[in-house]
């Protein structure tokens, strides 16, 4: 997204060696993350769900809910990211409003992404069922 160039020197940027995560499912969240180098996997249970990339933003939903982190992010390769708590995210909101709608945006673009895989999964048995019908069960005449 647009607003890397607002965090990409900070001195609060985080560094992860592959594999090491930023958060888990099931925690309380109290940041969210900008994507500066690197990939981070989301992840629910054993499936990758998507990879973030440069630019992209992780973990928001913590910051617009009070619920529980809803996937797991782990540094696929060395990564470096930025953590903006609420009291930032809050200032940045009012105070550059290109930022909220990258914020949004990254939500809508993710939803959108789910939504598709969903919908994909969905409709796979249903083309294999319609592809290869279920044998015809025949009727057999009992030995007296």
């Amino acid at each position: 997204m647009g607003s890397i160039h607002l965090f990409r020197d900070l001195p609060e940027i985080k560094t992860y060696a592959a594999g090491e995560y930023i958060f888990r499912k099931g925690e309380q969240g109290s940041a969210m993350y900008m994507v500066i180098e690197g990939d981070i996997e989301l992840v629910v249970g054993r499936l990758v769900v998507e990879t973030a990339r440069p630019g992209a933003f992780i973990g928001e939903m913590a910051l617009i809910d009070d619920a529980t982190r809803s996937a797991s992010a782990r540094a696929k390769n060395d990564a470096r990211v930025f953590p903006i708590d609420e009291v930032r995210f809050q200032s940045l909101v009012k105070e550059n409003p290109s930022f909220a709608l990258d914020v949004m945006k990254a939500l809508a673009l993710r939803l959108r992404r789910t939504n598709e895989k969903v919908a994909s999964r969905h409709a796979a048995p249903v083309r294999r069922r319609v592809a290869s019908p279920a044998p015809v069960k025949r009727k057999t005449r009992r030995a007296r």
